[in-house]
């Protein structure tokens, strides 16, 4: 049995100049890639493609199952142009940003900012807080002047450091009335559902509303059916929907203070969260990050959503080959406390070691879960019984009960549409789930889930069928022995589509029927 045959908590990697190689994108997939994230923030459409289209040359050389996330980049605001050398602010200074387009640290402009959204000078009110870059230099709102667009923003510099363009800028104090998704954004969401995306990130959510708004684009472009928003626990894979192009889900990434006050309505109503650190942890104290990834985390397994944790997890490996032992506890933590996923950003997009990078992350995930296991830490205790209201989640949470009993070494399951794969990925039962399917788009797509080995296979003629398949498959690959014991979940009859509603525990080697 290879190493990276059966990996529990999946790992996203984020490609970039480090990583756009087929001969790298191979690389992350043997040490442990199930998912690519794709940043639309940086690039071309042309270019998108290109990866695209490498990864799939990549998922054929290595023989594995791997999903492709675009980010949509959501209303960033940047400071505008710069000189060269940039502007350096000292504290108690005062600087000023307008809606006109100028170079700051020119003669005139010397601290005077423009940036990308400039309607941000109408809504910032006085004593909000305004961050630029990462939160690295700190403004306070002092007061407006002038009117229309000439207006102008006075700040005071709490804490300074050097100024450049296209520095990020956070507000964190301010409700701004921007719309979640951009024009760029819809246009990304376009070119996502052609080119056949597995996943959308949204950026930048700040309610449910936000959600919704990405869903009525997907509707629009068919990629998710008409009249059904989809926010059950089966990511909407258990609807069957010939119509559809394709169905992509949605993940929201929980970057600003307004997400937390509705992130109960946020989760209700996405498909999958990212606990996004990067923004969440210059908008808000960053002492409360781990606490508010906890509240995350815990809050998407009560309702059965999958979650991503991500942003500086190796941050070191960007320029070594070791992380630090801080890194690897936070790896390690994000496991314990229940992700699906850890991904990587800058470590594989533009870092020194992309592939040194998974394989640590990998070793990390591995060691982990083999203390979760020998030790019995279950996770997914805390999934609410109203969730169970379906068949296929309550069968879901029997064989949960039956792994405890009988300590299997694998589940196995057929499913057509891929609901049932969500149902028994969410429970964090810390043993490889074999998901056979003939549907190559929905085994992609399960990659991301914490557990899930996708696994193609040609509708078997009957249960009995699947069982001798799998008994002589299982012992051709030698990923068990006669005598070992795996629990097979299935529809009766197996071709039914959309139901899930037998179990059958079978040792291996047994004669079937």
């Amino acid at each position: 049995m290879q190493h990276n045959d059966f990996l529990l908590t999946k790992i996203i990697a984020t490609l970039g100049p480090a990583s756009s190689s087929l001969e790298v994108i191979s690389k992350l997939i043997r040490e442990g890639v199930r998912v690519f994230r794709i940043n639309f923030s940086h690039g071309l459409f042309s270019e998108y493609e290109a990866l695209l289209k490498t990864i799939r040359k990549a998922e054929k050389e290595t023989g594995t199952y791997v999903a492709v996330m675009g980010d949509l980049s959501g209303p960033k605001i940047r400071v505008g142009k710069v000189i060269e050398s940039g502007v350096m602010l000292e504290k108690g200074q005062e600087v000023s940003f307008v809606k006109k387009a100028v170079v700051a640290g020119e003669a005139g402009t010397e601290f005077v900012f423009s940036s990308t959204l400039p309607e941000f000078v109408d809504e910032v009110k006085a004593r909000e807080s305004i961050l630029l870059d990462d939160g690295n230099v700190s403004l306070e709102s002092i007061r407006t002047s002038g009117k229309g667009e000439s207006k102008v923003l006075h700040c005071k510099v709490i804490n300074g450091g050097l100024i450049t363009s296209a520095k990020g800028i956070n507000l964190p104090d301010t409700e701004l009335s921007l719309p979640s998704m951009t024009e760029k954004d819809f246009r990304c969401a376009e070119f996502a559902v052609e080119k056949g995306f597995d996943y959308l990130a949204l950026s930048f959510v700040r309610s449910g509303a936000d959600v919704k708004i990405l869903k009525d684009k997907l509707v629009e472009l068919g990629a998710r059916p008409e009249g059904e928003m989809l926010t059950s626990g089966s990511m909407g894979f258990s609807k069957s929907n010939e119509k559809l192009k394709k169905l992509i889900p949605i993940i929201s990434k929980i970057e600003k203070p307004q997400a937390l006050k509705n992130l109960k309505d946020i989760v209700e109503e996405t498909d999958g969260v990212m606990v996004a650190r990067g923004d969440l942890g210059v908008e808000m104290d960053l002492a409360e990050v781990a606490i508010l990834q906890k509240r995350i985390i815990s809050l998407c397994q009560e309702y059965g959503k999958p979650v991503i944790v991500a942003t500086q997890m190796l941050q070191s490996m960007l320029e070594s080959p070791v992380p630090t032992r801080a890194e690897v506890s936070d790896v390690a933590n994000a496991i314990f406390d229940g992700a699906d996923a850890v991904m990587l950003s800058g470590e594989t997009a533009v870092g020194k070691y992309p592939v040194e990078t998974v394989k640590m992350m990998n070793r990390v995930a591995a060691k982990t879960n083999n203390y979760i296991k020998a030790n019995n830490l279950q996770t997914g205790e805390t999934i609410r019984k109203s969730s169970l209201s379906n068949r296929t989640a309550a069968i879901a949470n029997g064989v949960r009960t039956i792994v405890e009993d009988i300590s299997p070494k694998f589940l196995v399951l057929w499913t057509k549409l891929g609901g049932s794969a969500v149902y028994l990925s969410r429970y964090r039962m810390p043993l490889p789930i074999i998901v056979f399917s003939n549907d190559e788009n929905r085994l992609r797509q399960l990659s991301v889930l914490y557990g899930i080995k996708p696994r193609l296979m040609d509708t078997p003629k009957s249960g009995s069928d699947f069982i001798k398949k799998i008994d002589k498959l299982m012992l051709a690959e030698k990923w068990a022995e006669k005598g070992d014991a795996i629990v097979i979940v299935s529809g009766d009859p197996i071709d039914r589509v959309g139901v899930t509603n037998r179990i059958v525990i079978h040792y291996i080697g047994e004669l079937v029927d």
